[in-house]
This record gives C-alpha cells, sequence and structure tokens, in this order.
C-alpha cells in the first residue's frame, strides 16, 4: 500500500464513523494542485544538469497551503501528494488557520557541493514562484533540507518579488527571521500530547519507562524532555543499532556517547560504568528488535512502515507515539488496538512542528520576535486543547486516538469548505 493509499485509508474510516459527505471526501481524497518542473543547474566543472522538482497543493480550506521540501534521490510525485495531504489533515488537528502543500526535488544532496545546493535552491524557487508566497504557500525544511537552504530560498523569493518577503518559509535561521524555539518543537508538542494520554491512563511518570527508536534531533529531544519530567529511559537506537538497558539512562550523556562513539549501540559500557550500580546490564539490540523490548511507552522517531503486520503482535508496549510520519502501517495499526495498545498518531504528537512554523509566519508579518519561552508558552494549550477534543471524539465515537483525530480534523475541514461556499 502506497503512502497516499494509506491516508486514504484513514480518510475513508474516519468518514464512516462521522458519517461524512461523499462530496466533502472526494475533496480531500485529491490534491487541488499538482506541479512539476526541470530545474536547470549549472555544476561546478561547467556542465549542465536538469533536476527534476514538485510541488503539490493539498488543500487550502482553512488557509494557505503549508509543507515541507525534501532534497532526496527516491522522491517522487506520490509521495509528495501523500505528504501534502498529511499536511492538510495535521494543520487542522491543531486547529491553525493552514492548509497542507509539500515539495521535493530529486536529487542526493550529499553529491552536491554547497554552491551546487545554492543554486539549485534559488533554481527552485524561480520555476515555482508563481505559486508561492506569505499568503499562498508557505514551504519549510524537511528531509536533507535545513535553515541554510530556507534562508536561500526566502532570500531568491524577496529578489523575484522585489521586496522582502521572508515569510514565504519558515524554519529559516534565527538571523534570517527564523523562530526561537523551533528545534525543540517536535518534540515538546509530542510531550505536552503524551501528558495528557499519560495523565488519563493514570501512569506515573516515575514509574514509567520509556524505549527511543531514531535518537536523532527529535528522539534526543523528546528523550531529555521526559527524562526531565521523571520518565525512566530504558532504550534507544538509531540507524546502526541500539541498547537496552536495566538502569534508566542518562539521555544527554547518551548524546554525547552517540557524538563520540558515533551510533547509540556502543554505548552499554559508558551507560553502565557511569552509573556505577550493581547489576546494571545493557545489551546491544537491533532496530527491529529494540521494539519488541518491554517498555511503558514507545516512542517512534525514525522512519515510516516500523511496526507492520509481521511485528504488531510482539509489541509489549503500552503507549505507542508516532512522532515520526507513518511509522505505523494500517494494517498494524488494527493488530495494536486490537491489543489495547494505544497509538498516539503522526498528526497529532509531531504537529508542534508546524505549529511553531505558524508562529514564525505571525512573527515575520508583525515584525515582533518571540523569547523561546514565549513560544513555548502558547504551543502548549494548543496541543493540551488539541489532544483533549481528540480524546473527546475517543470517547463520542467508540474509536482509536488515530481514527478520533482524523474526525477532530476533518470536522474543522468541512466547516471551512461550507463557509467559503465550495459546497
Amino acid at each position: 500500500m502506497s503512502l497516499f493509499e494509506n491516508t486514504l485509508s484513514q480518510i475513508e474510516k474516519a468518514s464512516k464513523l462521522m458519517n461524512l459527505s461523499s462530496e466533502v471526501k472526494d475533496l480531500l481524497s485529491h490534491p487541488q494542485r499538482k506541479v512539476e518542473a526541470s530545474i536547470p543547474v549549472k555544476m561546478d566543472d561547467g556542465s549542465l544538469r536538469i533536476f527534476q522538482g514538485f510541488r503539490v497543493q493539498h488543500g487550502d480550506y482553512a488557509g494557505p497551503y503549508k509543507g515541507g521540501i525534501r532534497y532526496h534521490q527516491q522522491v517522487d510525485m506520490s509521495e509528495v501528494i501523500a505528504l501534502s495531504a498529511w499536511m492538510t489533515i495535521k494543520c487542522s488537528v491543531v486547529g491553525i488557520p493552514l492548509g497542507g502543500g509539500k515539495g521535493g526535488i530529486i536529487v542526493n544532496p550529499k553529491d552536491l557541493s554547497e554552491g551546487e545546493k545554492e543554486r539549485l535552491t534559488r533554481g527552485y524557487v524561480r520555476m515555482m514562484y508563481p505559486i508561492l508566497g506569505p499568503d499562498k504557500d508557505v514551504p519549510a525544511p524537511d528531509v536533507n533540507t535545513n535553515s541554510q537552504i530556507m534562508d536561500w530560498f526566502a532570500d531568491e523569493y524577496s529578489k523575484i518579488a522585489g521586496k522582502d518577503a521572508r515569510g514565504v518559509v519558515t524554519g529559516k535561521s534565527i538571523e534570517a527571521g527564523g523562530s526561537k524555539g523551533r528545534n525543540e518543537a517536535t518534540a515538546q508538542g509530542g510531550v505536552y500530547v503524551l501528558e495528557e494520554v499519560v495523565k488519563d491512563m493514570g501512569m506515573a511518570p516515575k514509574e514509567t519507562t520509556v524505549i527511543v527508536q531514531g535518537y536523532g534531533n527529535a528522539g534526543a529531544i523528546v528523550a531529555r524532555l521526559l527524562s526531565n519530567d521523571g520518565y525512566d529511559l530504558r532504550g534507544a537506537s538509531d540507524s546502526q543499532g541500539g541498547i537496552v538497558c536495566t538502569h534508566c539512562m542518562d539521555p544527554v550523556e547518551l548524546l554525547s556517547c552517540k557524538a563520540e562513539k558515533g551510533s547509540v549501540k556502543d554505548c552499554g559500557l559508558h551507560i553502565k560504568d557511569m552509573h556505577d550500580v550493581e547489576g546494571v546490564e545493557c545489551v546491544e539490540v537491533s532496530n527491529a528488535e529494540l521494539l519488541e523490548h518491554e517498555c511503558d511507552i514507545l516512542i517512534l522517531a525514525a522512519l515510516e512502515n516500523q511496526i507492520t503486520s509481521e511485528n504488531a503482535d510482539r509489541i509489549k508496549a503500552k503507549i505507542v507515539v508516532e512522532l515520526a510520519n507513518g511509522p505505523i502501517t494500517p494494517e498494524a495499526d488494527e493488530i495494536l488496538a486490537e491489543r489495547g495498545i494505544m497509538v498516539v498518531p503522526d498528526i497529532l504528537a509531531n504537529a508542534g512542528g508546524v505549529t511553531v512554523s505558524y508562529f514564525e509566519m505571525l512573527q515575520n508579518g508583525s515584525g515582533e520576535y518571540w523569547s523561546e519561552e514565549e513560544v513555548l508558552k502558547k504551543l502548549k494549550p494548543i496541543m493540551v486543547d488539541s489532544c483533549k477534543s481528540v480524546r473527546s471524539n475517543m470517547e463520542k465515537y467508540k474509536c482509536t486516538m488515530r481514527e478520533a483525530a482524523y474526525i477532530s480534523s476533518i470536522e474543522r475541514i468541512e466547516k471551512k469548505i461550507r463557509e467559503k461556499g465550495i459546497l
């Protein structure tokens, strides 16, 4: 099943539960605009290469299209369509006035110099300029793109527009108009949601064990935030493998060890020596084995399709949090639900990132910039209220948290569609 078919499957399930009109479902099942462009780039050796770029605008019912742009050799139109639909749903789950979009370029950025990446980025902007803008479509970083690329993006767009239009993208550097707090936003938003779920389930943080798959930016940050709240980190992994310990781990020390040794899988002895507690054992595990270890909370912060129909019946966590996009397949979702395992879905769990991107748009528009404390203070009620709305729909429709999140989102989108007179 493709990513877009996964998305359509979730929309279909929610539609049946909420008795959604077929017209609204049809609108959500088709992107409004798909653009493909050939981008000429002069390479450092003087040769010319043509790169294929995409931008999909799924739905602007609630506001301007919003969504990242990824640079990857395997990106294609189908993937971008799916991700743009996810963004429409995700923005609506947290009630921010944005729609969904996504972009990509077929390229392995590791093969390009900094100059070539800059020329590619500026070429993409020139080709897509007519459909972009602070009030039309606002891209952001995604796979293999970063604040430097967003800075180039904003600069090129502003040059073409003949004015300062830095609000055309988010995820910029602080110096170029980025928002403080953006780096921690995805993880922090997930923690705010998880706190509500844990509270509803009557679990005590100090008695709750956590395993994190994907000890990169979001995974390491969420481990640190949860540890600060008293949660017990027992396992972690990165692309090369992982470890599980019989004693809680210090997430900051683990990140430091990973930087020194190259992978958390090589940090078992370091963790054992650091605690100097009799009986501490750390075992090296694969990513697949990590998922099946006993814990209270399993956080998926790596890639899509990690829990499938093949391993869903061996997951032992009480709560699974999708900090990554699409880490659980629809088939696995059904198995986990049948087994009574709570899944906090990606469209809610990782929506803190796009919410703070919206804050960046507001700051760019007003010219007034907020401290990190202000950003997080504004983020928390949005995530908490959204979680409560989703939990309320779980009770109302007697459904999973994912289905309830889709219902919450689609209810808002349907209202906007009818307000605009589209139906």
